[in-house]
């Protein structure tokens, strides 16, 4: 009769740590981020729509006593500039405020222990909160074209402006927020790139002086302007349109890797 050996047992003092979980790969992470972030800033999803366009509702009704209506490069200026102000609002001020403050109190060393890379915790913050842009943009681009006297049908371009102007806009507010060595001026970083976006955007660019119009061509949400704008004329040059919006894409590109490397070095401290 052959007796069954019982198998050797494990001393728990010489045993090697456990094996970590592979981690998870980019688009399921990217994903769970986002509907992560989007559940958590739902709870201000209505002030913030309010706040961004009521603010650039406001702008048109300013500069509506400043600039006539008509089909004018100043009015196409104005309404386009406006609408993606709201964009710069969430995209690049509220951005810049939220990782100044995940990196002032410690909340970045949450998403370090979770086993998701890097890029999709950037990329899925700033996708979450580019998310409730479109609704107030859109709202202020047909109240402006109203108010403007310019054209409604292709107000369906904001489908391409928000997400490519965002994404330019996302990562250059999440690094601000990251590098700022202090909230206060991650927050101050946020205010002064909205302003600029509200300066250089909204103000007719033949009423600039050069030097101010050299560095409106270093703002990203410039040619998600120039091409929101050039879709308001009778004969739209969509040649054009479609380099502006491939610029808004490259500078989202460049700004998004940028604020992962942030985002990196701001853990690894």
């Amino acid at each position: 009769m052959t007796l069954l050996s019982a198998p050797p047992r494990t001393d728990p003092t010489t045993a090697g740590p456990a094996p970590l979980a592979p981690a998870a790969r980019l688009l399921p992470a990217l994903a769970a981020v986002y509907r992560a972030q989007l559940a958590r800033a739902r709870v201000a999803r209505i002030p913030l729509l309010f706040v961004a366009t009521f603010q650039s509702v406001g702008i048109l009704v300013m500069m509506r006593g400043v600039v006539d209506a008509g089909q004018s490069t100043a009015a196409r200026s104005v309404v386009a500039g406006s609408s993606v102000l709201v964009v710069a609002f969430v995209a690049l001020n509220l951005l810049a405020q939220y990782f100044g403050k995940l990196r002032a109190t410690g909340g970045l060393d949450h998403y370090a222990t979770l086993p998701v890379p890097p890029a999709s915790v950037v990329l899925g913050t700033a996708a979450a909160y580019a998310s409730f842009t479109l609704p107030g943009a859109v709202l202020t681009a047909a109240l402006g074209a109203v108010m403007f006297g310019l054209p409604l049908g292709q107000l369906w371009v904001l489908l391409a402006v928000v997400p490519l102007a965002g994404a330019a806009l996302s990562g250059l507010g999440a690094a601000c927020g990251l590098l700022a060595p202090r909230q206060e001026i991650a927050t101050m970083l946020g205010q002064l790139g909205m302003s600029a976006a509200l300066l250089l955007g909204v103000l007719p660019v033949d009423h600039l002086p050069q030097p101010v119009q050299w560095l409106r061509d270093l703002l990203p949400s410039t040619y998600g302007v120039e091409a929101f704008a050039r879709t308001f004329a009778p004969d739209p040059d969509w040649t054009m349109v479609l380099a502006d919006l491939g610029v808004c894409a490259g500078v989202g590109v460049v700004s998004l890797t940028v604020a992962t490397w942030a985002y990196r070095r701001a853990v690894a401290r």
